[in-house]
């Protein structure tokens, strides 16, 4: 598996603005309930309930918020960079500038667990984060998210 094939370009997002970690979740579940078919209603919630078992940030200004749906087939993400850091619970008490949003098929299989650890080694990826900060536009950060080829963890 390769985040191609979880990720497109039209649901990468530059500049989104969002005042709190709620308003957020339930801003990208608007997008990705558009690019999926489904209503905000049929998303926010499984993020919402998700999130407050315990903060889905990995540290360096950057959060995976996840969920398993029953109404999604084959995982789905998008991707978002804020237009300023928010609040959001972090592991490390920095502020979250970027977010992976990723949402799972609710039958349990190892896709779950491939996906999510796909996403969270990329992340971590030596010095991925800051080229997602760097990165123009929707295209660059598309870019610098599906160009990593090592799947090894080191720190940002």
């Amino acid at each position: 598996m390769k985040i191609s094939n979880l990720l497109s370009p039209s649901d990468v997002f530059v500049d989104v603005p969002a005042s709190n970690k709620q308003l957020l979740l339930q801003e990208l579940a608007s997008k990705a309930g558009n690019s999926l078919g489904l209503g905000v209603d049929r998303v926010a919630p499984y993020l919402l309930k998700r999130e407050a078992l315990g903060s889905t940030s990995i540290g360096y200004g950057a959060a995976i918020p996840h969920a398993l749906l029953p109404d999604v087939q084959l995982p789905f993400a998008l991707m978002a960079r804020l237009k300023q850091p928010i609040q959001f619970d972090a592991i490390d008490d920095q502020a979250v500038d970027l977010v992976f949003l990723l949402l799972l098929p609710a039958k349990v299989d190892n896709t779950q667990f491939s996906a999510l650890a796909l996403v969270s080694r990329t992340m971590r990826l030596n010095g991925v984060i800051d080229r997602l900060r760097r990165a123009r536009d929707a295209s660059g950060i598309y870019s610098v998210v599906t160009a990593t080829s090592s799947p090894r963890s080191q720190e940002p």
